[in-house]
């Protein structure tokens, strides 16, 4: 993604959790899977330009999504993870059709680096 010295935090939390920072930041109610909070987009990006923001994941959803879709959780938190980073780096499934099929793109194409690296 180019940014090799990027950080970034990870916070894996229950539904309860991720529902009171869904309400409180995006205005949403329940839960949802990963929430992802962007540092380069803010005002002052220049301040610490290796800081990427926090990427929050809900370990209740992923069990849940994992087992509807037949994988393990650990595979589900991955690809939440990429998803949540995406989302740092300005991508937006939900601008358009387009957008959201740039996002899925690029969604693959990191879970197959991660693949052959296990």
């Amino acid at each position: 993604m180019g940014f090799p010295d990027g950080e970034l935090s990870i916070l894996i939390v229950d539904d309860h959790q991720i529902e009171q920072l869904n309400i409180t930041y995006l205005h949403r109610k329940g839960p949802t899977n990963v929430i992802a909070f962007p540092m380069r987009s803010d005002n002052f990006p220049a301040i610490t330009p290796q800081l990427l923001g926090d990427i929050v994941l809900s370990v209740d959803t992923a069990y849940k999504e994992s087992k509807a879709a037949g994988i393990s959780v650990d595979q589900r938190l991955c690809q939440l993870l990429i998803h949540g980073i995406l989302h740092l780096f300005g991508y937006d499934h939900e601008k358009s059709k387009k957008e959201a099929l740039r996002m899925e793109a690029k969604s693959k194409e990191l879970l197959s680096l991660v693949e052959k690296y296990k």
